[in-house]
């Protein structure tokens, strides 16, 4: 699901070239429209998380992926910037409360020790949609001129009607509760259940926040300003990786997509290489640190030597932000009061994910503006250092409450006042 999900939000980099040519988007507008998925995104992410407690994981997160994929196939009819703005607003909205709510869905069938691996595995599908979008992508473009239509055209259509099917699909296996699993038995039902309750007993004192103030809860307000430094880092690579491959020249759109994997083939073996070590240790928050300083120095690199050299820059950034990725959520996890973990994901990632907003935005403006993406790149450098540094206070954020070490939620819900 995540799979289908990273290609639908992202597929837009790599038909950038295709959007000016055909339609007239230049770089500005691309950037801002493929930031609007952002701002839609945050509207609708903490209802739409609250829905799916109540609706269930198997409904809420079938309607999500039937709407998003409808978005995406609509996008094959844009005619120019404004279509392409409010599309992309739209598929922000229909995605909305996807990844939290698979977040929080773990939270509710595995306790602490079993998550990091889980989400490392959840997370992986990320880092693989995008080692699979670039030659999907890729290939869809060569059907260019198939039917009369461009191969952007075809892209979009076709892997909306994906997401289409793998929701339907979805909708039969999966389950919102340990209980109505089939394939365990009664003992395995049992003991399941009994260590998430241990970890939610753990945490179920403490005490009620209010939806009004959840926003400025401390805990809340630090995880979301260090994923927003995160998320700087990670959709600027996303959206800007095929134009940084198509600057070596000479390449067809499948060779431009089978490059592109590069950087996230070796993020996904960084990522489950890392998360078999760091589900032993008791604190992730120093690999966490680690990671975004290599996010960093990928960055900074990025804006020296030739596009080959940068290839290998970004290699590092992305093997660093998504490793980074990997180790923050569990880590939310784990330091957020009980009574706001399911809300409280919803606002750091919905929140976060702003960042979205901005670095495509930035990029966009910086590269038609000066014709080069260096001062986003040291930008970005900046804000994973920024990053680094606010892990030290999640610490003292946690303190107190047994960090890392503290237990994984059962269902809650946040008072109104």
């Amino acid at each position: 699901m995540l799979v289908v999900n990273q290609m639908d939000r992202t597929n837009v980099g790599f038909v950038q070239d295709d959007l000016k040519a055909d339609i007239g988007i230049g770089s500005a507008a691309y950037g801002l429209g493929a930031g609007l998925f952002f701002i839609g995104y945050a509207l609708l992410e903490v209802p739409s998380n609250m829905l799916m407690e109540r609706f269930g994981a198997r409904v809420w997160l079938t309607r999500i992926m039937i709407s998003w994929g409808a978005v995406t196939v609509l996008m094959c009819f844009m005619t120019g910037a404004t279509s392409f703005y409010v599309l992309r607003f739209l598929l922000g909205i229909a995605e909305a409360g996807f990844f939290p709510g698979v977040m929080y869905y773990l939270t509710t069938w595995l306790p602490d020790s079993a998550r990091g691996r889980a989400s490392a595995i959840f997370l992986g599908g990320s880092a693989t949609a995008y080692i699979v979008t670039g030659p999907i992508s890729g290939a869809l473009l060569e059907m260019h001129g198939l039917g009369g239509f461009a191969g952007w055209r075809w892209m979009f259509a076709l892997e909306g009607a994906i997401s289409i099917s793998v929701g339907l699909v979805a909708a039969f296996f999966l389950v919102s509760r340990i209980r109505d699993a089939r394939w365990l038995s009664g003992e395995e039902k049992a003991a399941l259940s009994a260590a998430v309750e241990r970890d939610r007993e753990a945490r179920s004192r403490e005490p009620q926040v209010s939806r009004l103030r959840l926003v400025i809860h401390p805990q809340v307000a630090l995880l979301t300003g260090v994923f927003f430094a995160m998320a700087l880092t990670g959709y600027a690579i996303t959206f800007w990786l095929p134009s940084l491959v198509d600057d070596i020249g000479g390449l067809s759109p499948f060779q431009v997509g089978l490059l592109t994997a590069i950087p996230w083939i070796c993020a996904v073996i960084a990522m489950y290489t890392m998360s078999r070590y760091t589900d032993r240790v008791p604190d992730r928050r120093p690999y966490l640190a680690i990671v975004l300083v290599l996010s960093a120095i990928g960055t900074f690199l990025a804006t020296l030597g030739s596009p080959w050299f940068g290839l290998a820059a970004v290699t590092l950034a992305a093997v660093g932000s998504k490793c980074a990725a990997n180790l923050f959520w569990p880590l939310a996890q784990s330091t957020l009061d009980l009574k706001v973990t399911a809300a409280g994901l919803a606002v750091v990632n919905s929140l976060g994910n702003l960042g979205g907003f901005v670095s495509p935005t930035l990029f966009g403006y910086l590269e038609e503006t000066t014709g080069s993406t260096n001062g986003g790149l040291y930008a970005l450098s900046a804000a994973s250092l920024l990053a680094t540094a606010g892990v030290y206070f999640i610490r003292r954020a946690g303190s107190g409450r047994g960090g890392a070490e503290a237990a994984a939620p059962a269902p809650v819900r946040t008072a109104s006042g």
